[in-house]
């Protein structure tokens, strides 16, 4: 490896980055201008299929599920390799240009939402569900949401950076961010040894917010790093990821907003809980351009 000496001053070189130079700059602010459509639901939500994005379209699942007619949603598709989160209209709302944001228009005025860890509270708070309400139960959920939002840039942009999308496999950085994932599963599997949730024995946001990054991390569905790490290993951290994806709202909610895989399991929007069964890609062909 080529020794690297950092110039005095950094400038930024937008033909480095690998896969993602195109939508990485060092400022913020919208590229171009764009007004967010605006369904016929209280939620609106604007955002892609990756793990942060899971997380709340599995909540509101979860949520209608339990009956809370309140969180029904227009899901829209925010494509981050075509730039579409550098748009005015979702700067507006996300002045991180981050994938996922949501508003409450149930509430006067509508309420943006951004960064997935506060959706999930926001909406847990909102409907009354999902997290525990005795206090300790309730503190142990927020330390595991935490965890994970805190966590996963180990895992996400470190770890699925370096090995997987990098234009160099550097040893050095693959070596670090790998350890440090193995660490984190270990911390999951030791605690999952004694609960069957994160929270103990209830299910709750904090489960919702860890199972789409190291679910699929141990059931091979990211990076095709799963013999390189031998998650094998985690056998509880596994026992957990099929008991939670077994849900029938956590199927759903891995659906919206998919824009790459089995075009049966891609529902690009969703606008109402019948589009599960119409509107997924096999059975309506590529999203115009």
């Amino acid at each position: 490896m080529t020794e690297y000496t950092p110039p005095k001053i950094w400038t930024w070189n937008k033909e480095s980055g690998g896969r993602f130079a195109a939508i990485n700059r060092p400022v913020a602010g919208p590229t171009h201008d764009k007004v967010l459509e605006v369904g016929k639901h209280p939620i609106q939500l604007y955002s892609l299929a990756t793990p942060n994005g899971v997380k709340v379209t599995v909540m509101l699942e979860e949520l209608l599920a339990a009956g809370h007619s309140g969180a029904e949603y227009d899901a829209w598709l925010i494509n981050i390799g075509e730039g579409n989160q550098f748009s005015s209209g979702y700067v507006d709302i996300n002045p991180n240009s981050k994938i996922p944001v949501m508003v409450d228009h149930s509430v006067s005025p509508p309420q943006r939402v951004f960064e997935s860890g506060a959706i999930l509270l926001y909406l847990a708070e909102k409907f009354g569900a999902f997290l525990p309400t005795d206090h300790a139960s309730r503190t142990e959920a927020l330390s595991w949401l935490f965890w994970q939002m805190g966590s996963a840039p180990y895992l996400g942009g470190g770890f699925g950076h370096f090995y997987a999308y990098a234009p160099t496999r550097i040893e050095y950085a693959i070596d670090r961010f790998a350890m440090e994932v193995k660490r984190q599963l270990d911390v999951l599997d030791r605690h999952l040894a004694a609960n069957e949730y994160m929270a103990g024995n209830e299910y709750s946001i904090a489960d919702m917010a860890i199972w789409p990054w190291y679910g699929a991390l141990v059931k091979g569905l990211v990076y095709e790093a799963g013999e390189f790490l031998q998650v094998h290993e985690y056998t509880n951290v596994i026992r957990w990821t099929d008991q939670v994806g077994a849900r029938p709202a956590v199927k759903r909610g891995r659906m919206v907003n998919r824009a790459m895989g089995d075009p049966a399991s891609q529902l690009h929007e969703r606008h109402d809980a019948g589009d599960f069964d119409t509107q997924t890609q096999d059975k309506i062909g590529p999203k115009p351009e």
